[in-house]
């Protein structure tokens, strides 16, 4: 895909908060899974063009570890859109040589949607395009008391513990903080995403629910990010 945008404006690191898919559902008289399947078809295809403007690492916040509360038939049919997205559907972006990795918890997933993210994880090891990141029964506060929980098994001492052992436990550790976030439907806020990468990020946020979002949309958000002055607390 062609576009004008100039790859040093824009994020190395994309955070997604995809908002809004139930009521843009209700908005046009439409079941609500319908919502999440178009706010599917939304997010491949904003992935697909923030990389080609030259982002690094596209993370996007799929289902939180709250969202176990829906009901059974929108966990299964998320949980279905999940599995198409890792494998068939995430052909477009091997073919684009971008590596695939999950940051959630793994315990609670189907063996099936299991097996699907290890394999897909497996096969894009090696690609060096960009990375997809596909928050998965994904809490920021759970990642945290998870990799609190890592420093006591391996047995860390309180004075060695630093911010930069802290995130070697994280989910994705290699994963760098996150640039922009991106968050639709008028909601402002976090919702536990990404609490620690967030840290230093700048946010963005729109009234269009997520089914709407569109690559101008994404061309604006960047836009905005490069007036943004950046001091990281200096």
């Amino acid at each position: 895909m062609a576009d004008s945008t100039d790859s040093a404006q824009v994020p190395l690191h994309l955070g997604i908060i995809p908002d809004g898919n139930r009521r843009w559902a209700k908005d046009n008289g439409l079941p609500s899974l319908e919502g999440h399947r178009k706010g599917l078809a939304v997010s491949r295809e904003i992935a697909l063009a923030a990389l080609d403007r030259g982002v690094k690492t596209f993370t996007m916040f799929a289902f939180s570890t709250e969202n176990w509360k829906r009901t059974q038939e929108e966990v299964g049919y998320l949980m279905d859109l999940f599995y198409s997205l890792v494998t068939k559907e995430y052909q477009q972006f091997i073919d684009k040589g971008v590596r695939f990795r999950l940051s959630g918890r793994r315990e609670g997933l189907s063996p099936k949607l299991l097996k699907a993210i290890n394999d897909t994880e497996a096969k894009t090891a090696g690609l060096t395009n960009g990375t997809m990141v596909l928050c998965i029964n994904y809490g920021g506060q759970q990642e945290l008391a998870d990799a609190a929980a890592g420093l006591v098994r391996a047995g860390v001492a309180a004075e060695a513990v630093t911010p930069e052992r802290m995130a070697a436990e994280l989910y994705v550790p290699d994963v760098p903080p996150i640039d922009l976030v991106i968050r639709t439907s008028g909601e402002q806020r976090l919702s536990g995403f990404m609490l620690w990468q967030a840290a230093y990020a700048e946010f963005y946020f729109v009234q269009q629910h997520w089914p709407d979002f569109s690559v101008a949309d994404l061309d604006a958000a960047f836009a905005e990010f490069a007036r943004r002055g950046r001091r990281f607390g200096a």
